[in-house]
């Protein structure tokens, strides 16, 4: 039996789509703050790597999503033709991504981790979630003269096995030996930084 999907239906705008994502996303917040990411503090810890808890976590998930999936094609329960992949457009993407680390940096949240501290009644996470807004309308009244940059380097659905000619058990291989090395990474500098703190 083949698992069905919201998209696979073409069902992502019904109501029962929305109420499933409403509550996934209340979730996803509750388990965000009780993580501690509802703290700008613990989010920048990153940049200073003091603290590597959002690589570690990012790269679980990672991991964890890509391992599922695989598991599932391969058992012949799910059609990735069922599952919603973003389509590539490389210079829009690369852009936004500084901009986004640039956010992250400057601001110490995310959108995401942004609406969790806000929930909890932290300013800062309010000012940001008020500048974001501001960033959206401004983006949108640009638009006009942006349109044409947003389809700069589109190559649609592009996947990292189609892209680097590789089977697909063997990239989620090595993306889990990096998550892997990565940790190791995260541990030692987590170590060093409770070092020099403690001298």
């Amino acid at each position: 039996m083949i698992l069905s999907t919201f998209f696979g239906a073409d069902l992502l705008g019904s109501a029962s789509a929305l109420v499933v994502a409403g509550l996934l996303g209340v979730a996803f917040g509750v388990f965000l703050e009780q993580a501690g990411f509802g703290s700008s503090r613990r989010l920048t810890g990153i940049f200073y790597l003091q603290d590597m808890a959002v690589l570690k976590v990012m790269m679980s998930a990672i991991v964890t999503a890509a391992v599922g999936l695989r598991v599932l094609v391969a058992a012949g329960l799910l059609d990735l033709s069922q599952v919603h992949q973003l389509e590539t457009v490389l210079a829009p993407q690369v852009v936004g991504g500084l901009l986004f680390g640039v956010g992250f940096v400057t601001g110490g949240w995310c959108p995401g981790t942004a609406l969790v501290g806000a929930a909890s009644g932290r300013a800062d996470a309010l000012a940001f979630l008020a500048a974001a807004g501001l960033g959206s309308l401004g983006f949108a009244a640009a638009w006009p003269a942006l349109s044409s940059f947003a389809r700069e380097g589109a190559c649609g659905v592009c996947a990292l096995p189609e892209t680097l000619g590789m089977p697909a058990g063997l990239v989620v291989a090595a993306v889990a030996a990096m998550a892997l090395g990565a940790f190791v990474l995260s541990e030692r500098l987590e170590a060093r930084a409770r070092a020099r703190a403690s001298s």
